[in-house]
């Protein structure tokens, strides 16, 4: 009897802590009648001055054989430089590779602030610091932004007979061709929103179910599969963005 006793209690005392769990609570903040997410703006502002400061640390003291840094830097350059040839090729890149790196940094940053700084140490008066992906209009706006840079690409390239892709290689696609336009931003946005937020949700009931050591093994995953969907989600940037100057 006693031992169902404290089997019962330990069974509630786990349900008490996971019903502490929180998902779609924010801090918001207001900001000349503006409301914003105070989680997402904080954490948001904190990887891009990392990558300001990992940048400016890269590019302070360049030499030809580069060491240190500069060495770092230039390797993360590199890789980068590598998905957007991949997708667009050596004649078509170099415009879009800023854009694409951008995207890589800001969202390979954002996942591993998730993941690796234990913002849970932090307490607030309502919700809590997590990866700013995790925040579906995080992932929509980057998305759109996604989408927004293909269409002027296209466009630019190609002039207004971008648009015959719509009718092509017969009009009877036109409607296909026109909801592929609003998918493509959905499937972006609801992929990474959807990969963040099942791993910290994830690591936080194994943390309170077995606070040892089991959430480790899963939250080195959650760093991996991090970089992948930062890899993804560019990958995909430069693909769509491919697809628009093809044949240019």
């Amino acid at each position: 009897m006693n031992t169902l006793q404290s089997t019962n209690l330990i069974n509630f005392n786990s349900l008490f802590f996971l019903s502490d769990i929180e998902v779609g609570k924010h801090l918001y903040l207001e900001l000349n009648g503006i409301t914003f997410h105070g989680q997402v703006l904080v954490v948001s502002s904190i990887v891009i001055l990392i990558v300001f400061i990992f940048s400016f640390l890269g590019t302070s003291n360049k030499n030809i054989i580069p060491n240190g840094w500069q060495n770092f830097m230039e390797s993360v350059v590199e890789f980068i430089k590598d998905i957007a040839v991949n997708q667009l090729g050596e004649s078509a890149y170099r415009p879009w590779l800023p854009f694409i790196g951008t995207i890589f940094l800001f969202v390979f940053g954002c996942n591993w602030a998730g993941a690796v700084i234990p913002w849970k140490l932090i307490k607030l008066n309502e919700g809590e610091f997590a990866a700013p992906t995790n925040d579906i209009n995080t992932t929509v706006a980057l998305a759109l932004l996604t989408s927004f840079t293909y269409f002027y690409a296209g466009f630019s390239t190609k002039g207004f007979s971008y648009f015959k892709r719509y009718i092509e290689p017969t009009p009877i696609l036109l409607p296909i061709n026109i909801l592929e336009d609003f998918t493509k931003p959905l499937s972006l946005s609801f992929r990474l929103f959807g990969n963040v937020l099942a791993d910290e949700l994830t690591v936080s009931v194994l943390t309170v179910l077995v606070p040892l050591f089991i959430p480790l093994p899963v939250m080195l995953l959650g760093v991996f599969a991090s970089s992948v969907q930062a890899l993804i989600f560019s990958t995909l940037a430069g693909a769509y963005i491919a697809e628009s100057v093809e044949g240019h």
